[in-house]
C-alpha cells in the first residue's frame, strides 16, 4: 500500500494534561527618564568641548611661545645650523732690518682639511688621500685622525696634512670629486728668510699651547687669539706679541650639510699688527756669523750713543723655521744633544767671568773713590799677596810690570795692581759700583731671555754657600774673576756708559713700529727709559783717564790690542780679557795643550771706534779659544772695520787735527 493507515493512538488509563510552557516573566525596570539622561548627556557634551578647546588654547599659546615670544632664540639656534660666523686671523706684522731688509714675513700656506661625514667612510678616505698625495702617514696617524674626527663637532674639520707642494695641490683639484667633504685651507704662516742667522735675536712663532691659552685667558686676551694657530714664544717676536699680533676680524658665512662654505654673508676686516723695523744690521750680522764659524761664542756690536744693537749673533745658532711648522721629536732631541748647546743665547743668558775687560770699570771706582789718582804709581810685581798670608795671587807675566800708572796698569792689562785696588777697596764698595754700571741685574733690552749674571756681595754668598765673605774672595774681583759672572750684553752695557762719558743707554732692537695701513711717515719710534741718567761721578775727568787707558791697549807701544788694530785708518780703543775656566795650583804654569778642551781659557775683548765720538761699540766672548788679544781682538777688528770701512763708508772717522794727550807716566800721543 502507498499509504499505511495510522494506527489511532491508544489511550493512556490515566491521562494528566501537560501543563502549558509559560513565558519567563522579566522583571520591569524603573521608567526611564529621558529628561534627566538628556541633562547628563548636555553636560558631558559641554566637558568635552571645554577640554578641547582648552587644548586648542593651549596648543595656540604654545605656538606663539614658540613663533612669536621665542623667535629670536629659535631663529639663532636655526641658523647655527646654516649660518656660521668664522674668526679671520689678522696678518702678523713683517719685521724688517734697518735698511728695510725683511727678516720675518708671512707666507701662504695651504692645508688639506676633511669635515667627517656619515655618507663617507672617514679612514678610507684619508688612506687614499695618502696614497693619491704621497702624505706619508703612518698607521697610527690615520688612527688618530679617525677618532678625532669622530669626536669632533661635524663642522670642525681634521687637518689631514700641512703645507702642501704645488704638485698635491694640482693633484686634490683634479680628484676634488671624489672627496666632497675634504677641502684645501690656507692661511699664513712665518717665514725667516735667514735662517739659523737671526733666530737668537728674533725668536720664533710657533703653535700656541695650553700655557699660552691660560696666559691669555688671565690677561683677557684670549678673544682676540680666536682662530689663531701660532704665538711668539721667543726674542722679538714674544716681546712684542701685542703690536705684531693685530686684531681678529669676522667672517659671517653660510654652510651646507658638509660644512662646506656656500656663500659670505657679512665680512669684517682684520686689522692687521704693526710692522717692525729693528736696529739690525742683517749685513754686519751675517758677518758676524762668518767670523765666529765653528767657534762657540757671541758676538755684539751696538751704537753706544743711542743703544741700537746692529749686530747680536750667538753661535752655534739653529733654524726658527722648524719650530714655526713644528718640530719633530728628533730634531728637538739633536738640539738638546748638541755639543755646542745652540738653544742657549750666549749673549744675554751666558754666563762669564769678564776678566780683565773690566779694569777700565773699576778704575772709575778707584778714581771716584780717591783709591788712587791719574798720577798715583804702583809697583806691579809677579805677585800680590795678603797681608799674613803665603797665598800668591799671580799676574799673567811671571815676572811682573814694574813701575805703573793707572794708564800703563790698563795698557798691560797688569794684575796685581788691580789685585791691590780691590783688596783696597773691599767687596761692599765693590758690589755699589758693579750695580750702579748694571751687572748683576737686567739690562732691559726688549727680549725677555736674560740671564742677570753675579755680582757678588756679603749677602749674596751667605745665601748661597751659608758661609761669610773672605777678604781672598775680594781679590780675584779686581780682574774680573772669582765670584763675578756677567752676560755679554751686560759688558758692553758697561763700556757703552764709559764711551759715552758716562750717558747710561738701554741696548734695544726696536728701531720703530709703523701701521702698514698707516701713512709711511706715521712712525712709533722706541723711547729708551734711561734716557737722560748720568752715571755719578764727582769728576768727569775720569772717564778720561778711562778711556784714555783703553786707547793705549789698543794704540800704545806695550798695549794688548795693539797688533789686532794695526794700521787702522781710524783711532779704536778696547780691552781684553783671558777669563780662567778652571784653578791654577800654587807653583803650575797654565799649559792649554794639556787640558780639555771645556776648560780651556775664554777670549774677550770689547773696542769702540772711532776714539772721540764713538759710532759703533763690539763686545766678543770666545768660549775655550784662549787669550782675548790674540784671538778676540782682531775679529774686533774686522767687525769695527766692516762697519766703518764698507758699509757705511764715508763717515766720521775722527778729528781732522790731531790733539795731544797726556797719559801719566807714559808720556804724550796725539790722538785724532
Amino acid at each position: 500500500m502507498l499509504f499505511k493507515r495510522r494506527r489511532p493512538k491508544e489511550r493512556e488509563l490515566f491521562y494528566t494534561k501537560k501543563p502549558r510552557r509559560q513565558r519567563k516573566k522579566t522583571p520591569r525596570g524603573p521608567v526611564r527618564n529621558t529628561e534627566q539622561e538628556m541633562q547628563i548627556f548636555k553636560s558631558r557634551m559641554l566637558i568635552c568641548i571645554v577640554g578641547v578647546i582648552g587644548m586648542a588654547l593651549i596648543l595656540f599659546a604654545n605656538l606663539y611661545y614658540l613663533q612669536v615670544v621665542s623667535y629670536d632664540d629659535y631663529s639663532t639656534r636655526s641658523n647655527e645650523n646654516r649660518i656660521r660666523v668664522l674668526p679671520v686671523v689678522p696678518q702678523r706684522g713683517i719685521i724688517y732690518d734697518r735698511n728695510h731688509v725683511v727678516l720675518a714675513d708671512n707666507r701662504p700656506v695651504y692645508h688639506l682639511v676633511l669635515f667627517a661625514h656619515k655618507d663617507y667612510n672617514t679612514k678610507e678616505t684619508i688612506e687614499k688621500l695618502n696614497a693619491l698625495l704621497n702624505l706619508n702617514l703612518s698607521p697610527r696617524e690615520v688612527d688618530n685622525m679617525v677618532y678625532l674626527a669622530r669626536t669632533r663637532n661635524r663642522f670642525n674639520g681634521v687637518e689631514i696634512a700641512e703645507a702642501l707642494s704645488d704638485k698635491q695641490l694640482a693633484t686634490f683639484a683634479v680628484n676634488h670629486h671624489l672627496y666632497p667633504n675634504v677641502q684645501i685651507s690656507a692661511n699664513l704662516k712665518r717665514f725667516y728668510p735667514f735662517a739659523n742667522i737671526t733666530t737668537h735675536a728674533l725668536g720664533y712663532v710657533a703653535r700656541i699651547n695650553q700655557q699660552d691659552v691660560e696666559a691669555l685667558t688671565e690677561a683677557g686676551k684670549i678673544d682676540n687669539y680666536e682662530g689663531t694657530l701660532a704665538i711668539g714664544k721667543l726674542g722679538i717676536e714674544k716681546h712684542y706679541e701685542d703690536l705684531l699680533h693685530g686684531t681678529t676680524g669676522s667672517r659671517e658665512v653660510e654652510v651646507d650639510s658638509h660644512g662646506r662654505v656656500i656663500r659670505t654673508l657679512n665680512y669684517n676686516p682684520p686689522k692687521p699688527g704693526l710692522d717692525l723695523t729693528l736696529t739690525l744690521d742683517i749685513r754686519l750680522q751675517y758677518y758676524a756669523q762668518e767670523l765666529l764659524g765653528n767657534m762657540r761664542g757671541a758676538i755684539v756690536a751696538i751704537e753706544p750713543s743711542s743703544g741700537e744693537i746692529l749686530a747680536f749673533y750667538s753661535n752655534p745658532s739653529y733654524d726658527a723655521n722648524l719650530f714655526v711648522r713644528g718640530i719633530r721629536s728628533s730634531e728637538y732631541s739633536k738640539l738638546l744633544n748638541h755639543p755646542g748647546r745652540p738653544l742657549i743665547n750666549r749673549v744675554t743668558q751666558g754666563g762669564y767671568a769678564p776678566a780683565s775687560t773690566v779694569k777700565p770699570l773699576l778704575t772709575i771706582m778707584g778714581l771716584n773713590e780717591g783709591l788712587i789718582t791719574p798720577t798715583s804709581t804702583y809697583f806691579g810685581g809677579p805677585a800680590f799677596m795678603l797681608p799674613g798670608s803665603s797665598h800668591r795671587f799671580r799676574d799673567w807675566r811671571s815676572w811682573g810690570h814694574g813701575w805703573l800708572d793707572i794708564y800703563r796698569a790698563i795698557e798691560v792689562s797688569a794684575d796685581t795692581y788691580f789685585y791691590d785696588l780691590a783688596y783696597r777697596a773691599g767687596i761692599d764698595r765693590i758690589h755699589e759700583y758693579l750695580d750702579l754700571f748694571g751687572f748683576g741685574k737686567s739690562t732691559g733690552i726688549d727680549i725677555d731671555e736674560e740671564s742677570l749674571g753675579i755680582n757678588p756681595s756679603r749677602d749674596w754668598k751667605m745665601r748661597r754657600f751659608k758661609d761669610r765673605w773672605h777678604m781672598g774672595d775680594t781679590v780675584p774681583i779686581g780682574i774680573g774673576q772669582g765670584y763675578w759672572t756677567t752676560t755679554l750684553l751686560q759688558l758692553v752695557r758697561a763700556h757703552c756708559i764709559l764711551a759715552n762719558y758716562g750717558k747710561e743707554v738701554t741696548p734695544h732692537l726696536l728701531k720703530f713700529a709703523r701701521d702698514p695701513l698707516a701713512p709711511a711717515d706715521a712712525q712709533q719710534p722706541y723711547e729708551d727709559k734711561l734716557n737722560g741718567l748720568k752715571f755719578p761721578v764727582k769728576d768727569d775727568n775720569y772717564w778720561d783717564v778711562a778711556r784714555a787707558g783703553m786707547y793705549l791697549v789698543v794704540n800704545g807701544p806695550e798695549g794688548t790690542g795693539r797688533r789686532a788694530f794695526y794700521g787702522a785708518p781710524y783711532k779704536a780703543a778696547g780691552k781684553s780679557g783671558t777669563a780662567q775656566i778652571v784653578s791654577i795650583k800654587q807653583g803650575q804654569r797654565y799649559n792649554a795643550a794639556k787640558l780639555r778642551v771645556e776648560h780651556r781659557d775664554n777670549a774677550l775683548f770689547v773696542a769702540f771706534a772711532p776714539f772721540v765720538h764713538p759710532r759703533i761699540l763690539v763686545g766678543i766672548i770666545l768660549e775655550n779659544e784662549g787669550g782675548g788679544s790674540a784671538k778676540a781682538a782682531p775679529l774686533a777688528r774686522r767687525m769695527i772695520d766692516k762697519y766703518l770701512l764698507e758699509l757705511n763708508p764715508g763717515g766720521y772717522l775722527g778729528e781732522k787735527e790731531p790733539k795731544l794727550h797726556k797719559f801719566g807716566l807714559g808720556g804724550s800721543v796725539m790722538v785724532q
